[in-house]
């Protein structure tokens, strides 16, 4: 008889940055799953037009608001999670920032600082927190958006990049010590995709046809294209799967 690996009926999701691009369909994609998907991001409004849309569709779904580059939103979050749902089956660490566009040397205090919250201390604290529930529960998937700027520096996109390498060698660093509790840790690296966050690349044609001639496949990713992914990541057909890092980018780094 056969069986369904990606079926996630009774699971607890947290999805963040899931108010639009990657993150929203991602939310959508485990709600179909038969997940009961926590839409976050940092404005609670866009979080419930996704939640809203979920229902819509016979999903299951609600809306949080949280930044990740506020430790006091974290916390919020996670006792919202404790009180309500009593458990976290998945995290999914995908908000991100990239405020910075230029020459390195030019960087300014305030976009790294603002880059390395979000980026790094954002998901470390995310993945601690959900982490400390999934213990309690006997296990649990987290998955990481990095990027493959974390392999391939971007272009005038150094502190970003450098995030996104920090956030592979988290990914290692949480599955190598979480992995004897249960709680599987991976990471999803992106390549080229259209998005509202990728927007500075889109826009500058110069820019945007020198990263297309880059991709054996031609073209650039949609959003959806993501999703799979990570469903595949925090589902049973991954059960043995931890520490991995899935470049999904057409073929940019071969």
């Amino acid at each position: 008889m056969p069986t369904n690996l990606f079926d996630l009926s009774g699971k607890i999701a947290l999805v963040t940055g899931a108010s639009r691009g990657i993150g929203e369909e991602i939310a959508k994609l485990l709600a179909q799953q038969g997940a009961h998907v926590i839409v976050s991001s940092r404005k609670l409004e866009g979080c419930q037009l996704v939640a809203d849309a979920i229902i819509a569709q016979g999903g299951s779904a609600e809306a949080f608001a949280c930044h990740v580059g506020s430790m006091d939103d974290i916390g919020a979050v996670f006792t919202h999670i404790n009180k309500v749902h009593g458990k976290l089956d998945i995290l999914v660490n995908n908000a991100a920032t990239n405020p910075y566009f230029g020459h390195v040397l030019d960087t300014d205090l305030a976009s790294y600082n603002k880059t390395v919250e979000v980026n790094i201390r954002g998901y470390f604290f995310m993945s601690v927190e959900a982490g400390k529930i999934m213990k309690k529960n006997g296990g649990g998937a987290i998955v990481n958006t990095a990027s493959i700027n974390a392999l391939q520096p971007g272009n005038m996109q150094a502190i970003y990049s450098i995030t996104k390498a920090a956030v592979v060698n988290m990914t290692k660093a949480f599955a190598k010590e979480c992995g004897p509790l249960g709680i599987r840790v991976n990471a999803l690296l992106p390549g080229f995709t259209k998005t509202k966050f990728a927007g500075a690349l889109f826009d500058n044609k110069e820019i945007y046809d020198s990263l297309i001639a880059r991709v054996p496949m031609g073209r650039h990713a949609e959003p959806r294209e993501m999703a799979g992914t990570v469903l595949y990541l925090v589902s049973d057909a991954a059960s043995y799967t931890t520490g991995e890092c899935i470049v999904v980018d057409g073929g940019v780094t071969l």
